[in-house]
C-alpha cells in the first residue's frame, strides 16, 4: 500500500470514528434531558407532597401547627 492510500484509509478511519462519536454525543445529550425533566417533574411532585403534609393534622387530631391555638398559660 502506498503511502497516499494509507493517509486515506487513516483519514477514512477517522471520519468513521468521528461520525460514531457525534452520534454518541446526541444521545447521551437527549438521554440528559429527559432525565432532566424527569428531575424537574418529581420535585415538583415532592413539593405537592411536602405541603399536603403540611396541612394534615397531628397524631393528636389537631390541625395544622399553624392552626392549633397557643397552649394554655398554668
Amino acid at each position: 500500500m502506498s503511502d497516499n492510500e494509507t493517509l486515506q484509509q487513516q483519514l477514512i478511519e477517522l471520519e468513521s470514528k468521528l461520525a460514531f462519536q457525534e452520534d454518541t454525543v446526541n444521545s447521551l445529550n437527549n438521554e440528559l434531558h429527559e432525565h432532566q425533566k424527569r428531575i424537574e417533574k418529581l420535585q415538583h411532585q415532592v413539593m405537592l407532597l411536602a405541603d399536603k403534609l403540611r396541612q394534615l393534622p397531628d397524631d393528636n387530631g389537631n390541625g395544622p401547627v399553624e392552626q392549633e391555638p397557643p397552649p394554655p398559660h398554668y
